[in-house]
């Protein structure tokens, strides 16, 4: 059995990992990215001062070690390879792509200097490398961060650490000597519902009360009659719940830069300055309404703020990527699927031997350990769906090599991502640092010319 698997994060290595653990069946996994370097969301979208939760990559190196399993790096779906040459090469085709486009606001002025995504600005500092020229201005004092998960955090916290927290990361070279000049002082967190509903975890939260020289602030007027409701009770949201009760109640410290978190408000639109970019950002203020089936909506109330900023980040979400001869479903923005069966995104009839697994089937949730289960659960149809697929004779294994070497297409093998990974772990020890990342991928390219 061969199997192809395009992209190379956390969803599609616990799919190989499950792959390649059957039993009942010899199974080759090809593992294509469109990067040089592997791991997806764990190297280009993990906050770089969360270095324990890319400990996870030793996992998936013990998978690339497989004797059937291989890696091509440098290699896009759609450009240098076809969903029609997979499917002459492959038994099974497995798409973990992933959710590399961000959702926009969809307000007036989103366009201006200074509204830039958050899948912008966290590729920029993560040195991933679509993002390594992206203008991040940070001569602004005042920055609201849209959003009220993970992601959000994580911009706030990288935007308000000291350069003496960040240089012991592996943030990007160029993201650190930008942030060692920022002028911000002030981030602010903005939710359109209420702290209940709040998606991003406790610890994350909890960190935001352990930086360095930034304090959260959370006035007690965003916590009046606060009450977890019954439908939603878990220990996850009693937690957030009191670490928030608990920074409003903080006595007032020395630090120089502060982390508001505010509730129930929806951006309506961003106000230019006199110099084009940002200048404020006019939010209205909602409220919450239990319907009758006991679902918790958002409604407008008509009253109105402007928020003196210099600087929009949204961070209201991803979707995947529309990749040529994929199927798409361009209501939920993921690839179109059933269960992880992709499907036609008209009539929704099931096309054969094809699967699609994490943020490109669901949409962005999860955290980076639940993708092992989903993966096997999507592995399981694959393996009750594919009987008698092995016997279909396919052209020779190395056939693949053989035509992106013909399109002139450098494959980067997972041993040539081993010379990088040793080359990005010695210029890190100059900073005493993890690893210095190579952000160009013709940098990259060239650096395995010399081995």
């Amino acid at each position: 059995m061969r199997v192809a698997i395009i992209g190379s994060g956390p969803s599609g290595f616990y799919a190989a990992e499950a792959l390649l653990k059957r039993t009942d069946e010899i199974v080759h996994v090809d593992m294509f990215d469109r990067l040089p370097t592997p791991y997806g969301l764990v190297r280009g979208g993990v906050a770089p001062d969360h270095q324990n939760i890319k400990a996870v990559t030793r996992v998936y190196e013990k998978t690339a070690a497989r004797p059937t399993f291989r890696f091509f790096g440098n290699v896009r779906l759609g450009t240098d390879i076809t969903v029609d040459d997979l499917r002459r090469h492959y038994h099974q085709i497995v798409y973990a792509v992933g959710n590399e486009a961000d959702r926009r606001l969809g307000i007036p002025g989103e366009g201006v200097p200074r509204c830039t995504p958050a899948t912008v600005f966290i590729g920029w500092y993560n040195g991933h490398p679509d993002y390594r020229h992206a203008k991040i201005d940070l001569s602004v004092s005042r920055v609201a961060v849209v959003g009220n998960g993970n992601v959000a955090l994580d911009a706030a916290r990288i935007l308000l650490r000291t350069p003496a927290e960040l240089e012991k990361t592996d943030i990007a070279a160029h993201a650190l000597d930008a942030l060692r000049k920022s002028r911000v002082r002030e981030v602010f967190i903005l939710g359109r519902r209420g702290p209940e509903q709040a998606s991003f975890t406790a610890t994350e939260l909890e960190e935001l009360g352990e930086m360095e020289d930034a304090e959260p602030v959370v006035a007690p007027s965003e916590l009046v009659g606060l009450v977890i409701p019954e439908a939603a009770r878990n220990k996850q949201q009693q937690r957030i719940l009191e670490i928030l009760q608990s920074f409003a109640t903080r006595q007032a410290s020395v630090k120089s830069r502060k982390l508001h978190l505010r509730f129930l408000l929806s951006p309506t639109e961003i106000i230019g300055g006199p110099d084009g970019g940002v200048s404020g950002l006019k939010l209205e203020k909602n409220r919450l309404e239990v319907q009758a089936d006991g679902t918790v909506t958002v409604r407008g109330t008509g009253e109105t703020e402007v928020l003196d900023i210099g600087m929009v980040l949204p961070a209201i979400g991803f979707s995947a990527e529309r990749i040529a001869g994929v199927p798409y479903d361009e209501k939920a923005r993921i690839v179109a699927n059933e269960d992880g069966r992709v499907v036609d995104p008209v009539i929704r009839s099931v096309i054969p031997n094809e699967y699609v697994v994490g943020w490109a089937r669901t949409g962005p949730q999860g955290l980076i350990g639940s993708h092992k289960a989903a993966s096997a659960h999507v592995v399981a149809h694959m393996i009750s769906d594919g009987a008698g697929l092995a016997t279909r004779v396919l052209p020779d294994r190395n056939a693949i090599i053989g035509m992106l070497h013909q399109r002139d297409v450098k494959t980067v093998s997972f041993d040539d991502w081993k010379q990088l990974d040793e080359v990005e772990m010695a210029r890190g020890v100059r900073r005493d640092a993890p690893r210095d990342k190579i952000v160009d991928v013709e940098a990259m390219l060239a650096i395995l010319g010399q081995h």
